[in-house]
């Protein structure tokens, strides 16, 4: 094959000659790149996102091809994942599983979560961790690398009565208060409820506990329940007596501070982001890598 020759134009002060085209030709690449890994990122499947870009721009991309532009983000995420933390005075804890591909395996495993409120009450999410389960090495060994990221300050943890979890934050966070979520609390004493219709005054007694004004109020309140229930549902009455209190050290804090860190429920609109980006109805799942 013939070489071919190119005529370049002459510039004045000695600076180099670049098309602009080609400029724009590599602005246009990575347009295109940056679309099909947020597409992926939005919770699209590789499939629609193939099918939208034929579409489109007449071009067939493979599912690979998508993959591997997602996978180009995983720099950005690791920075992310390993960011310096600062000061949290309150912490929410909550896990949710997922299926997750491991080892060539597909296997239900525990998405730990921990969304910290700023002194300036800023909600941050101060990390995500996929681990095998809720178990407390997994639990401590999370907390632990948020420690090593830098956070301090922290005056009250926010979370279910996990196990796994309560052995770990007693490790990891030995002097600092927690705060059991009150709605799994109230869940939870309906398994000891006798009768099927009784469950939702048991609720709502529970509920008049929680919604005292102050920590003297609701310890009186509890009394009372406890003292209501403990001839007709013994078992239920020693339950709350011994676990409703978890529920009240929100009462200690402000005023302005309690309603949201009565439960879990911070981390709500984070745990529905995750199902609904995980959701695929060809039964695909997450990569742990």
């Amino acid at each position: 094959m013939a070489p071919i020759t190119f005529r370049i134009p002459q510039v004045r002060d000695g600076i180099a000659f670049y098309p602009s085209a080609l400029d724009k030709g590599v602005r246009s690449e990575q347009a295109l790149k940056l679309a099909l890994a947020e597409m992926y990122v939005q919770g699209v499947s590789t499939r629609k996102v193939t099918a939208v870009l034929e579409q489109l721009c007449g071009l067939e991309i493979r599912s690979t091809q998508v993959s591997h532009c997602a996978a180009q983000l995983d720099a950005t995420l690791a920075d992310w994942r390993n960011r310096p933390l600062g000061a949290a005075p309150y912490v929410i804890l909550d896990a949710r599983y997922e299926k997750v591909r491991l080892a060539g395996q597909l296997l239900d495993c525990a998405v730990l979560i921990a969304l910290g409120i700023t002194p300036e009450g800023k909600h941050t999410i101060l990390g995500i961790s996929v681990a095998l389960s809720e178990a407390e090495t997994h639990w401590r060994t999370f907390l632990l690398s948020l420690q090593q990221r830098g956070l301090t300050g922290v005056q009250l943890l926010v979370s279910d009565d996990h196990a796994g979890l309560g052995a770990a934050r007693a490790t990891v966070f030995p002097s600092v208060p927690w705060q059991c979520c009150q709605f799994h609390l109230k869940q939870n004493a309906q398994a000891y409820v006798p009768r099927l219709d009784e469950r939702a005054a048991v609720a709502t007694a529970i509920r008049s506990v929680f919604d005292s004004p102050d920590r003297a109020s609701a310890d009186c309140r509890l009394k009372e329940i406890v003292t209501r229930y403990a001839p007709s549902a013994p078992k239920l009455a020693t339950w709350m007596e011994e676990n409703l209190p978890q529920g009240l050290t929100v009462l200690s804090l402000p005023q302005a501070h309690q309603k949201r860190l009565r439960t879990t429920n911070g981390l709500e609109r984070v745990n529905q982001e995750l199902k609904r980006r995980t959701r695929d109805p060809r039964g695909a799942s997450l990569d742990c890598r």
